[in-house]
């Protein structure tokens, strides 16, 4: 969707977003938009990281359970 943009339609974005918003609320605006990015992105670190120590987990899990077998037969 967003692949096609380039620096002129970045650059008219920001031109509308100044006439809209005004250069007071714009800085607000950046600022929420960063914050909101930045949570996102530690939101999905968070979840990315329970994931892998999950895979750990049941690595763990079935390496022990592969073990116990062997020591049986």
């Amino acid at each position: 969707m967003f692949q096609n943009i380039g620096v002129p339609g970045l650059v008219i974005i920001l031109i509308i977003a100044l006439v809209i918003f005004g250069p007071k609320k714009l800085p607000e605006i950046g600022r929420a938009f960063g914050r909101t990015l930045s949570e996102f992105k530690s939101a999905t670190k968070g979840l990315v990281d329970e994931d892998k120590e999950e895979e750990k987990k049941t690595e763990l899990t079935t390496v022990g359970k592969d073990q116990d077998k062997s020591a049986v037969s």
